[in-house]
């Protein structure tokens, strides 16, 4: 059996280089951990493949059900055409930055040496915070060549998602809502170059998520995270690039 660490999130995000959006409101309390075991037996032969997902609030999933996060939803969706894989690792904290994701990584590395499959997804707190873009690029860097490692060095086997624009959120309202969607395109020109740069998968869901600005289903009752409905169209995108994987 494994652990699974989380925590919700914060999440939100600032600047990078310029001028920071200046928010109204309250950052959302963040709760003490939470550790959630698999149930699965380790000797189950029906659930052999394994993921590790990397990341922040958005790949823990904070406000929705366990079985909303999109790691979660991308394992069923596989198991449901014969793709079996244990419950996702998931080692991600609300408000993570890279910085934060690194030092996690390098104090209590993965349970396992290698995983079948590998996500990342960070950097929406670096912009919150008002971090330089060139220090996301440096520490974005590190934990991609984490990421792969920890896939066996399978690049193929490696996804990065984008950042998704929490602009479009009832928590959002009041701020410059356009600078917010600037400095987010910007920082996923950083983590799309690199991930290209090292030949790993990219996928981007960042217009997904900017469909919530007309579509409240998309988003979590905190008025700030996706709802279950947006992670499962993230989830359909990953699974269906992993499926081809494991035909």
């Amino acid at each position: 059996m494994f652990k699974i660490y989380l925590l919700p999130l914060l999440l939100l995000l600032a600047s990078t280089a310029c001028e920071k959006p200046q928010p109204h409101y309250s950052f959302p309390p963040v709760y003490p951990p939470v550790t959630v075991v698999d149930t699965s037996s380790t000797n189950d032969t029906s659930f052999q493949r394994t993921y590790l997902a990397l990341g922040d609030s958005y790949t823990i999933g904070q406000s929705v059900q366990e079985n909303q996060r999109f790691p979660v939803q991308t394992v069923a969706r596989l198991r449901n055409v014969q793709v079996n894989f244990k419950q996702p690792e998931i080692i991600a904290q609300t408000g993570w930055t890279t910085g934060n994701l690194l030092s996690r990584l390098d104090n209590t590395p993965p349970l396992r040496s290698a995983y079948d499959i590998v996500t990342l997804l960070i950097g929406v707190n670096n912009q919150y915070q008002g971090r330089t873009q060139e220090e996301y690029r440096q520490q974005f860097t590190t934990l991609l060549e984490h990421a792969v490692q920890y896939a066996g060095n399978n690049r193929q086997h490696v996804f990065v998602l984008s950042i998704p624009d929490y602009g479009v959120t009832p928590f959002a309202s009041g701020s410059n809502t356009e600078l917010i969607a600037k400095q987010i395109d910007s920082f996923n020109t950083i983590n799309k170059t690199i991930a290209l740069q090292y030949q790993v998968n990219y996928i981007d869901i960042t217009g997904d998520t900017r469909r919530a600005a007309t579509d409240p289903s998309l988003i979590a009752s905190d008025g700030l995270h996706p709802s279950g409905t947006e992670y499962g169209v993230w989830a359909s995108k990953l699974a269906a690039m992993i499926r081809i994987l494991f035909p």
